[in-house]
């Protein structure tokens, strides 16, 4: 299968940008910096984050869709523990019925990563060494080809990587310690904002019951991060820098979406934290008097209040029961037999 068509995409998208920023920006590296070239990769992020984001909010819906149907996949699990076919169709059939996809949660990255890799290899093949028939591939013109391979970011080439060796620099004229140095901070913050976006995700949305789900969340939160930190010296500094700003736009897409559509029973803490949240239920005190609720036949607890007053609980509908007529000062004991009120009042009498 040919990708021609993707690379031509992403070299166009990338060129218009350069277009723009090249009446903009001076061709002159500025801070050791081709502004021109880093602010066109800068905005071809930002240019797929739109495209994509629909895709986002749906793939936010869909999960909350899904944990919202925990309950009843689990009642289905359990029913049909022992039959494998019905429970799948079974499951089918529900997230028909409720409408939910479970693959919509992996649409964006699986759409995302093949503009990934495109732009990995348009932005691999930039070497000024190539043949004239290499720098016109992909829609581009020769000047443009050479303008980009020659392109820096604080002195270090945009096509090379941390690997590069004194001979992959030769036409550059700079060290590989500023390039793998550039490099280096570069596969730091990409490996850093990866986690804290997978982090951020998992945070707002709650670690996962399922082993294999906890599993895999925790792989997305500390193992890819991790990996980056040792085959991003392969990338170079381009695409590098494209996944930073990548990810740095999706920390802050993710908080606006995620708060717009927060989990179900979930409400974010004072640290944006989400913590389910558990029914509100009073324990019972001492001396309390169950009262029947008519409409659930639940219980409810009714304390006797210090300062006189009832205090009435809610059951679990928001139904108010009766509230207690007794008050601290009134209220008996534990094993003291109550006072009979009008022999005490007869004996008042005759006293006086």
């Amino acid at each position: 299968m040919s990708f021609d068509w993707m690379y031509y995409a992403i070299s166009w998208v990338l060129l218009r940008w350069h277009d723009l920023w090249s009446a903009i920006v001076p061709e002159e590296p500025v801070l050791g910096t081709s502004w021109q070239w880093v602010l066109s990769i800068i905005f071809l992020v930002i240019t797929l984050r739109v495209v994509l984001f629909p895709l986002f909010v749906k793939q936010i819906k869909s999960q909350r869709a899904m944990q919202a149907l925990q309950p009843k996949v689990k009642e289905l699990q359990a029913k049909y523990k022992n039959d494998r076919e019905t429970l799948q169709r079974e499951l089918v059939e529900l997230y028909r019925r409720e409408k939910a996809n479970p693959l919509m949660g992996c649409l964006p990255l699986l759409i995302q990563a093949p503009v990934f890799f495109a732009l990995f290899h348009v932005l691999r093949r930039l070497d000024p060494d190539k043949g004239e028939r290499a720098q016109t591939l992909y829609g581009w013109t020769a000047d443009q080809f050479l303008s980009a391979s020659n392109s820096l970011l604080f002195n270090a080439p945009l096509s090379r990587g941390f690997g590069a060796t004194s001979a992959d620099l030769a036409g550059f004229n700079v060290s590989t310690t500023t390039v793998r140095i550039v490099a280096g901070v570069l596969i730091i913050a990409m490996a850093v904002t990866t986690h804290l976006t997978a982090r951020q995700m998992v945070r707002r949305t709650g670690w996962a019951e399922d082993p294999t789900q906890l599993l895999l969340q925790r792989l997305m939160v500390y193992g890819f991060p991790a990996g980056l930190l040792i085959s991003g010296a392969f990338f170079p500094i381009g695409v590098v820098l494209y996944w930073v700003i990548n990810n740095l736009f999706s920390l802050g897409q993710q908080q606006w979406v995620l708060r717009a559509y927060p989990p179900p029973n979930a409400k974010p803490n004072a640290k944006g934290q989400v913590t389910k949240e558990a029914p509100k239920v009073a324990p019972p005190r001492p001396g309390a008097k169950p009262v029947k609720n008519k409409k659930k036949g639940a219980q409810v607890t009714q304390p006797v209040a210090k300062s006189g007053t009832a205090v009435a609980e809610q059951n679990g509908k928001g139904d108010k029961a009766p509230a207690a007529t007794s008050t601290a000062s009134t209220a008996p004991r534990p094993g003291v037999k109550p006072a009979n009120s009008r022999k005490s009042r007869s004996k008042r009498k005759a006293s006086r």
